[in-house]
């Protein structure tokens, strides 16, 4: 069973930088493209960013381009999304994703992070 992690959420001011963690157990994350969700209250989960199983390519939504960027640790099975110049509508529970290599679906979710910036 493959279980995703988050962690690293939190309170912080506009404009601040915040790191997010999602470790993964059960396989190794070089099976998995891994990609950052969010949900903000009232609204529908939205796509953030991707980076693709071997680690050499990421996309992100319009909404976050340019201010984050994901990373990861083969070593440590770990996926970052490092957030800058954060703004209030950034706002939103934070869910890391795994989609394995061939799969159309993302197969397995973490339980989420709170991500809050205060204006």
């Amino acid at each position: 069973q493959v279980h995703l992690v988050e962690s690293g959420g939190g309170l912080v001011q506009a404009g601040g930088s915040l790191r997010l963690r999602c470790a993964v157990s059960g396989r190794a994350i070089t099976d998995y493209s891994m990609g950052w969700f969010r949900q903000a209250p009232g609204k529908e989960r939205e796509f953030v960013g991707v980076i693709d199983w071997a680690g050499d390519s990421s996309y992100f939504a319009d909404s976050v381009k340019g201010r984050f960027t994901i990373s990861k640790d083969n070593t440590k099975n770990t996926v970052d999304l490092q957030m800058s110049s954060l703004k209030p509508e950034d706002t939103a529970i934070y869910y890391c994703a795994a989609q394995g290599v061939g799969s159309y679906e993302w197969d397995y979710w973490g339980q989420g992070t709170q991500v809050t910036v205060s204006s």
